[in-house]
């Protein structure tokens, strides 16, 4: 009952930037409210885990992997349903499939996003 869509994906060379965006929609948020939910955004290299990368709680504090910490900024627009990661000072090692979802992984993943870090 909710469907998520990535986007802003795209090929970065090393130390560029990026901003994911993350549409969520469905009855879920229909019956509750998006701002009800904490949010996080997920990452899957080939050959690796899906791994939580960032969470933001539905008061908006957010919490980060050490790999990704005061780089990545995770930030919430209730009022459209998105969440966004704001990816600066990339690296070759940040190159993946990006996916939000609930940090308990509630629901179905979208298609995610692919972002390449590279010269």
């Amino acid at each position: 009952q909710v469907q998520l869509v990535e986007s802003g994906g795209g090929l970065v060379q090393p130390g560029g930037s990026l901003r994911l965006s993350c549409a969520a929609s469905g009855r879920t948020f229909s019956l509750s409210g998006f701002s009800s939910y904490n949010m996080g955004w997920y990452r899957q290299a080939p050959g690796n885990q899906r791994q939580l990368v960032a969470t933001i709680t539905f008061g908006g504090s957010p919490t980060y992997v050490d790999s990704v910490k005061g780089r990545f900024t995770i930030s919430r627009d209730n009022a459209k349903n998105t969440v966004y990661l704001q990816m600066n000072s990339l690296k070759p090692e940040d190159t993946a499939v990006y996916y939000c979802n609930h940090p308990r992984e509630l629901w179905d993943w979208g298609q995610g996003t692919q972002v390449t870090v590279s010269s």
